[in-house]
């Protein structure tokens, strides 16, 4: 096994005031921080601050993987991903990826396992995300939102690699699962699955 780096981790830098709230919804806040920069200098700096803990499921088996594509208004287009969704409390991702399977593809895991987590957009939001690998696969009806127009799509974990190379795979938290995937199957730890 080969050994891990360890990184160094200096003290966070920034000087941070009370945070100013400047528009909030039910999904996210955006809210204004006086603060001193790294440098001591005075600074404003704008922070989006999601009320969820986003939350990636991957359902794999035999080598395939399935993507859900659906309108995204942010880019105006049609985005294929994996499913994913929010954990409202952020106490329950591994229930959240279990809900988010089932409404968007019919299937239920009888296992899931977390494969990663990552900061989103670390520079300006303080989005979370946890993502789980889906195994053991059940399937069944989907269970959508009215807010969700999805398609769901089977694909090779090979295919979807491709897709991302060719851009046709965009979204950060499905780019991230499926090299993690890729990763996992070169370990052999999707041996069986």
């Amino acid at each position: 096994m080969t050994e891990r780096p360890t990184f160094p981790r200096p003290a966070f830098a920034w000087q941070l005031g009370e945070a100013i709230a400047k528009y909030e919804n039910p999904w996210m806040r955006v809210d204004d921080i006086p603060a001193k920069d790294p440098n001591g200098k005075d600074a404003l700096y704008g922070l989006v601050h999601f009320k969820n803990l986003a939350v990636g499921v991957v359902p794999y088996q035999d080598g395939y993987i399935w993507l859900v594509g659906q309108s995204r208004v942010a880019f105006q287009s049609y985005s294929w991903e994996v499913p994913a969704g929010g954990d409202h409390s952020g106490k329950d991702p591994i229930g959240t990826a279990h809900r988010e399977l089932k409404e968007e593809t019919g299937f239920t895991a009888g296992r899931m396992e977390e494969i990663l987590t990552l900061e989103l957009s670390n520079s300006i939001t303080d989005e979370f995300a946890r993502v789980y690998l889906a195994t053991d696969l059940t399937p069944g009806e989907t269970e959508m939102e009215s807010s969700e127009d999805i398609s769901i799509m089977k694909i090779s974990l090979d295919d979807a690699l491709d897709a991302i190379d060719s851009g046709e795979i965009r979204h950060s938290l499905g780019v991230a699962a499926i090299l993690k995937l890729d990763r996992m199957r070169a370990a052999g730890q999707l041996d069986g699955r």
